[in-house]
Order: C-alpha cells, then structure tokens, then sequence
C-alpha cells in the first residue's frame, strides 16, 4: 500500500473490478482530478482488473484485493489512506446464485455493508450526530437496486417511498442493508445517500448475465435460454449513464435521501432477444453462413422460469431528474447498438 498525495481527496470505492464499478472509476477519475480513488475488490468470479486496464498506471488509482467482510482490513485502510468517502458497490448480485447458495449473500451484503457503515462512523465521527473537526463533508454513497420493490403489476412504478417487498435471498439482502444506511443516518447522523438503480446492461457486464448471455449464445450458434415465457419486463438503464447518476447523487444528493435511478426504457426479455439478434444478422451474418437458420432470433430457446422471478420492474426517477438535473442520455436502442459492438471485440 503506498501513501496518496494528501493534496487530494481520497475516497474508496468497494467492488470497482466488477461491471458498474469499472465502468464508474474511469470516469469518475477523468471528470474529478482533485479526487484519489481506493478500489478495493476481493476478486471473485464477478471481478475482472481487465477492465480497468485504462487506470491501472494512473497515480490516482490505486487497487487493493481485500474482503468487506475483514473489518480490520478496512481499519487499517480508513487510517492508511484517510478515507473521506465511500462508493459501496461491492455485492453478491446474481440471482440465480443468490438462490442456489443464500449464505454468502447475507455475508457479504449484509454484514459486509456493516461493517464498512461502522468502520466509516468510528473514524469520521466523536458520536451520534456529532463529526471530527475536518471530517464533516465525509459522505457514504450505498448502491442498490430495484428489486428491493418486489414486483410491479401492469402499471406503476417504483418510487422512493414504495414499500420494500424483496422476492429472492439477493434482492432480502440488498434490503437490509438498505435499511443498515438508513438507521446509520438516522440513529448517528452519518451523512449517507442511497441510490435504487434499474437494470444495468453496457460494456464489461458479466458473461452470466442476460445480455451478454444471449450475444455468447447466439455467436456461437447455441440454445438461447430465456425464462418462462419472456414477458418479464425490465427497465434497463445504460451503464454510463448510471455512472453520471451516481456522481450526482454523491456530490449533490441530500444526505438521508434515497434517490431511484432508471433509464425510461421498459422492455420485455422477448424484445431484448429479437432486438440483439437482428442486430447481428446485420453486423455478423456470416457467422451463420452454411447452418441452418436464417436469423440468430431462431435460437431462442424457452427454458423452466426462474423460482420466484418477478415479472416487472419499472422506476420512477422524476425526484433525481427535478433535483440533481439527472437525465439518461441512451436510450435501449441506441444504448444497446454500442453494447453489441462491444461485445463483438470481446467476442470474436
């Protein structure tokens, strides 16, 4: 670990190898140069350094492996670095995982957000409610998602005031530790802001999830699996224009505040299918040159529902929007063009 040029401010970012949070580093360390950023991932299978290769070298960055559920490694980190925020991405966040083994969700979203809460409260703060001279503009910035609403019905949308209804064992963990930040502002006044994103889709996503899923899938001329009958709707917000929300809320947000943040772009998973591969049929129709489908869309393959699989999400993100001026600048089909694109340079 090495000292940071105390001239800046230093803040850590937890989770920053995974798919938001390398996507966020790099841009938060081109707009902000008085800002030092701390990434500090334990690198499992959802974390890949490959995608930070573009700030690896910059001496502004600097990335430590490490658990958020070692409470006196991130002791030693507040003392180290002088940490003066915190950007918690870090989170198990796979459902279908989250179902096939719940403990290490509870773990590392529960206990581990605590333990970042508490370590963050013991070094900024003498008590409740009261700040170490220096330490008052000190700020905790928790990411969540949607999916702690349950599911929506044909109509309506997820507010910041709409009661928590968590359907599965990831979306019950984010809940709670939702609800950990909120008793932190509350019971010590920690200045912390949460923020309820929809779902996320761009470069450097996860190969198990569903969008790169169905562009692996159908590259390589494979089944692609979509759940029941592929009407669940989701309402899917570019990655960067997730990253210009957070930095809003970050810097701007009213602390005790959750602010729900969404890209006005409701699709169903039938859609996000046919719209990938007709895209393909136009950038790589020689791949399936010689088989025997006309379209890669004939590869859709309908697959046992997930237990429990909500069928809508949808957000209203009108309070971010009036009050931080926040507005997604992609929406899905232009959104998800750059996103094939991508893809096709990791792909092929």
């Amino acid at each position: 670990m090495r000292q940071e040029d105390s001239s800046k401010t230093t803040i850590l970012v937890t989770g920053g190898a995974g798919f938001i949070g390398s996507n966020f580093i790099p841009y938060f360390l081109n707009r902000y140069p008085g800002y030092q950023v701390i990434n500090l991932d334990i690198l499992s299978y959802a974390g890949n350094l490959e995608n930070l290769r573009e700030v690896e070298d910059m001496t502004r960055y600097t990335f430590i492996k490490g658990d958020i559920r070692d409470r006196d490694l991130l002791n030693r980190l507040f003392m180290e670095y002088d940490l003066r925020g915190i950007i918690h991405f870090a989170a198990e966040s796979h459902v279908d995982n989250s179902i096939e083994a719940p403990d290490v969700f509870i773990q590392t979203n529960i206990n581990g957000t605590f333990n970042l809460l508490d370590a963050a409260r013991q070094y900024w703060m003498e008590g409740p409610h009261r700040y170490k001279e220096g330490y008052e503009n000190c700020r905790f910035h928790h990411i969540s998602t949607d999916e702690v609403y349950g599911s929506l019905g044909e109509s309506g949308l997820f507010t910041e005031t709409t009661p928590y209804g968590p359907n599965s064992p990831y979306s019950a963990s984010k809940a709670s530790s939702d609800l950990l930040v909120r008793s932190y502002f509350h019971t010590y006044g920690m200045n912390v802001v949460t923020s309820n994103c929809s779902n996320n889709y761009g470069p450097k996503q996860h190969n198990e999830k569903l969008i790169p899923t169905i562009i692996r899938k159908a590259l390589a001329l494979e089944p692609i699996p979509i759940y029941g009958d592929g009407r669940n709707i989701r309402d899917w917000l570019y990655v960067l224009d997730h990253c210009k929300g957070i930095d809003r809320v970050f810097h701007q947000g009213r602390s005790g505040e959750s602010y729900n943040i969404g890209g006005h772009n409701e699709r169903e998973n039938l859609y996000i299918v046919q719209i990938i591969c007709k895209i393909l049929d136009e950038l790589v129709p020689q791949l399936k040159e010689g088989q025997a489908i006309k379209s890669y869309a004939e590869l859709a393959t309908f697959v046992t529902d997930r237990p429990g699989h909500d069928r809508r999400y949808a957000i209203d993100a009108s309070k971010i929007e009036v009050e931080l001026g926040w507005q997604a600048q992609e929406n899905f089909e232009s959104g998800i063009l750059k996103t094939v694109k991508w893809y096709l340079k990791e792909f092929i």
